[in-house]
């Protein structure tokens, strides 16, 4: 948590290009902070999340891939104006065709629709005018449809005709047979009746893109398959956008890319990566990885982090380190309570113990399965008899690996003996029982057939 405070401020400033590395062993928060980060930023600044080894299962190259990824993670803010009527309703009035017809002297009644056609007149005000509208079929369907009665103050785009109720006017808060609890009062509107509004959308690169890249584009966004996108469109793309700029109708927003297990990317990967960054529209790419020095896919050589030294260059290297006593137990504390779990005091601290001595994922499994052992004896909360219960049920890698190398020396004297001795039944016994013992710990089937080899 304290990191992402410290790193927010520096995306939020909405610089592209930038790129940087958590770098740390495995279960020190790396993706945590990648979410973290996430959330921080808001709604409106894309996010996006790709495994290194993604790149590689798509039916698609892996640059395409990397690109599709890239123009996710950059939005486009687009500045629309349209104009509006608001202003609070005064009276409806609805006419239908008979009652207009009756008035006109009966003639046009019989010519008219079966004699069911609306017409009708709106009354609208602000604080400083009123003014009366005409009424066609349609709008009177729509005021009906988001049942629009005096007092409401609304706003009908004149575009399109839309019809958005913003809620009751304060004027008739004292109407108590009209209102239930969730009405919303606002002020009624000043000015104009008329005004000219500026609407937001935010879209991303990725999604312009499938839109235009294909006859039923809209719908290739919801049914995930893309494809290949040509590069001509994506130029057209950029250009169009570009012009949009300058025309202050459209501002970019550098999003976040974020690209976990980044060691699994290989040499031609790492170097699209060099050159995207350069691009004037990159987006601010956050990397993780858990490897030290290793090789970088697709070479022979070794270099830090599995990643090319041209690029660590490029890149601000965060080091994630092992969380404290303190920091184990409020993430234990919290997931006890995401998941419904009610732990003692002193089992929680033994938890944590186990935790900073093992690692912190076995932990957090460990307290769905003891809140199931203190299920079954009939308690409400986990105590530190369900904890040990669960610690000798459940064995961590260290005891595993532990038992895997007793077991192999075990299972080569037995062999040596057998050679050695002609009493080997005794021997042969001796071993059946540790492998049953072995089989409760469930890390006995590979020695059991060396037993048997032997």
């Amino acid at each position: 948590h304290t990191h992402t405070h410290t790193y927010t401020p520096m995306f939020k400033k909405k610089i592209g290009g930038r790129a940087i590395l958590l770098a740390g062993k495995p279960g020190t928060g790396k993706t945590a902070i990648a979410m973290g980060l996430a959330q921080e930023l808001g709604e409106d600044t894309p996010f996006t999340t790709i495994s290194g080894s993604e790149v590689f299962s798509l039916e698609m190259s892996k640059t395409e891939a990397l690109t599709q990824a890239f123009r996710r993670s950059i939005g486009v803010r687009i500045l629309e104006e349209t104009e509006v009527i608001e202003g609070e309703v005064v009276e409806i009035q609805i006419d239908t065709a008979v009652t207009a017809a009756e008035k006109s002297g009966g003639a046009s009644g019989s010519s008219s629709k079966g004699g069911f056609e609306k017409t009708g007149r709106l009354t609208l005000c602000t604080t400083e005018m009123e003014t009366v509208y005409d009424l066609g079929t349609k709008m009177i369907e729509a005021l009906t449809k988001e049942k629009v009665t005096a007092g409401d103050v609304i706003t009908i785009d004149k575009a399109s005709g839309k019809i958005s109720k913003l809620g009751r006017s304060f004027s008739r808060s004292r109407d108590y047979d009209a209102m239930g609890a969730q009405t919303r009062f606002v002020q009624c509107p000043e000015g104009e009746l008329q005004k000219r509004k500026e609407i937001v959308h935010t879209v991303s690169l990725h999604e312009i893109d499938v839109i235009n890249s294909r006859q039923q584009g809209f719908l290739a966004l919801f049914a995930g398959d893309t494809g290949e996108i040509k590069s001509e469109v994506r130029d057209q793309i950029d250009a169009k956008v570009a012009e949009w700029r300058e025309e202050g109708r459209a501002t970019i927003v550098p999003g976040v890319l974020f690209i976990d297990e980044v060691h699994m990317l290989d040499i031609e990967c790492f170097s699209f990566l060099n050159r995207a960054l350069e691009s004037d529209m990159a987006p601010v790419l956050v990397i993780a990885t858990n490897r030290g020095i290793s090789k970088i896919r697709g070479t022979e050589y070794k270099s830090p982090h599995g990643i090319p030294l041209d690029l660590l260059d490029r890149l601000m290297i965060v080091s994630t380190v092992s969380y404290t006593f303190d920091e184990t137990k409020k993430i234990l504390s919290v997931r006890c309570e995401e998941e419904d779990v009610e732990m003692s005091e002193d089992a929680l601290e033994l938890l944590t113990r186990i935790g900073m001595e093992t690692s912190l994922r076995y932990a957090i499994h460990m307290i769905m399965a003891a809140s199931l052992v203190a299920e079954k004896r009939k308690s409400g909360e986990v105590e530190i008899e369900d904890i040990k219960r669960v610690y000798t049920l459940f064995v961590d890698v260290k005891r595993s690996t532990q038992f895997l190398m007793e077991l192999s020396k075990e299972f080569m004297f037995n062999e040596l003996d057998a050679e050695n001795d002609d009493d080997d039944d005794d021997d042969d016994s001796d071993s059946d029982e540790s492998d049953e013992e072995e089989n409760e710990n469930s890390t006995a089937s590979p020695s059991k057939e060396a037993m048997e080899e032997g």
